[in-house]
């Protein structure tokens, strides 16, 4: 969430900055200041009330010490009116605070100044391209009929217990799953993070507290009853295991990582590019989430995506890394970078990796802060990247690794599959 501050002293660069991820901010901006104003102006009489009823409280006493009762009973009569007085500003103030809060959250995150121009994904700026693609066998197959060839993955199944988008994996395809989440999780453990497993339901507070909730309450998955939304990624539950806490400065950088099952909505997704894995309402998926001082959250960035990187060439598929335009970017990010492999099959590629810097929109929402060495409080930045999500990696591991006599294991897996082919 963008803060007062931010949107009050360069309207005009806020205006700039928000209109690069295609939001008409201007009249939302007024209307914020206009609702700022009245709330001042409603704390300015609401306090100059309470003073006045502490003062007339005082003099009620000295009045009646003299024998002024007369004086002291309308002295009573005039706090009891500033008293229903100053529950009506009170209201009032909880009100237009109230309707400055839903505007305010109705903005999204500033984008970092290198974030490219566009509307689009077409206008994102491939920033790094590694090519090493693999000769496939002639007729060579999509993944979708792959798995049913070698019979590891069943869509028909899926849609029989629950609906499309919700795969049943079998035999090596399950053991390829639990092998990737495991390989994934090693990885980035041994590189520093902290493991934790999260619920896969969060509450209302999560949800908006990393900006899911209101901006994309359509496409989770909500039990009503409960009030509780299924996890669209661990970033939810993860990062809010800080909501509401003050760090101190040596507490910095916190790693974590964490693998869950995902569930998105994904309504209105149909057509050829989200057959098979390519798009599901439920996957599997191993997080990254970083907390960090402000001036080094650019730099926690960069290694992060550094750190994705090297994960996704150990795996020895064709890779490239996007920056992604102002229209192409989420609600809440400042500046991401996606990670593409390449479908030898589909001829096309597809995306794996998020990799994001939130800045301080997020911890304003969580109120994550921290102290420095003087004690005053900041908010913290909060950065996260798939590291990574399984659907599109298996796909392309399927169709990039096939051969005549079966599906080719990269050599890092092995040791986690206990077996190098699926034939």
């Amino acid at each position: 969430m963008l803060t007062l501050k931010q949107l009050r002293d360069d309207k005009a660069a806020a205006i700039r900055k928000l209109a690069k991820k295609g939001v008409d901010a201007a009249p939302i901006i007024d209307k914020i200041e206009e609702l700022d104003d009245r709330r001042k102006a409603i704390q300015q009489e609401l306090d100059s009330c309470l003073a006045e009823q502490n003062k007339a409280s005082k003099e009620i006493g000295a009045l009646m010490a003299q024998g002024k009762r007369e004086e002291a009973e309308a002295k009573k009569r005039f706090v009891t009116e500033l008293k229903g007085r100053s529950t009506e500003l009170d209201a009032e103030h909880q009100s237009v605070t109230n309707e400055l809060q839903a505007e305010i959250v109705k903005l999204p995150n500033f984008p970092a100044d290198i974030v490219p121009e566009g509307k689009t994904a077409a206008d994102n700026l491939v920033v790094k391209l590694v090519e090493s693609y693999t000769k496939l066998p002639e007729n060579a197959l999509p993944h979708w009929e792959l798995a049913r060839k070698y019979d590891i993955i069943d869509f028909d199944l899926g849609v029989k217990l629950t609906g499309a988008g919700f795969p049943v994996y079998k035999g090596k395809g399950a053991r390829l799953q639990r092998a990737l989440i495991n390989y994934f999780l090693d990885f980035n453990t041994k590189a520093g993070y902290l493991e934790v497993e999260p619920p896969v339901m969060v509450n209302e507070a999560s949800g908006f507290g990393t900006g899911q909730l209101p901006d994309k309450e359509g496409q989770m998955y909500h039990a009503e009853v409960d009030n509780f939304y299924l996890v669209p990624t661990a970033e939810v539950p993860v990062t809010n295991i800080y909501r509401d806490c003050i760090l101190d400065e040596k507490d910095f950088p916190v790693k974590m990582t964490a693998y869950t099952p995902c569930f998105r909505r994904e309504a209105g997704s149909y057509g050829k590019d989200v057959r098979g894995l390519n798009r599901l309402h439920q996957f599997d998926k191993v997080e990254l989430v970083q907390l960090s001082l402000p001036e080094k959250s650019y730099e926690a960035l960069d290694g992060m995506v550094a750190h994705v990187e090297k994960l996704v060439a150990s795996l020895g598929l064709p890779y490239r890394i996007l920056r992604l335009c102002g229209g192409d970017m989420s609600f809440t990010s400042a500046l991401t970078y996606d990670f593409e492999v390449y479908s030898e099959a589909q001829k096309r590629w597809l995306e794996v990796s998020s990799v994001s810097n939130f800045e301080a929109f997020q911890a304003n929402r969580l109120k994550l802060r921290y102290k420095d060495a003087d004690k005053k409080i900041h908010l913290a930045h909060t950065l996260n990247g798939s590291s990574l999500a399984l659907p599109r990696i298996v796909a392309a591991l399927l169709e990039d690794f096939q051969t005549p006599e079966g599906i080719r294991i990269p050599e890092v897996l092995v040791p986690y599959t206990g077996f190098d082919m699926i034939k």
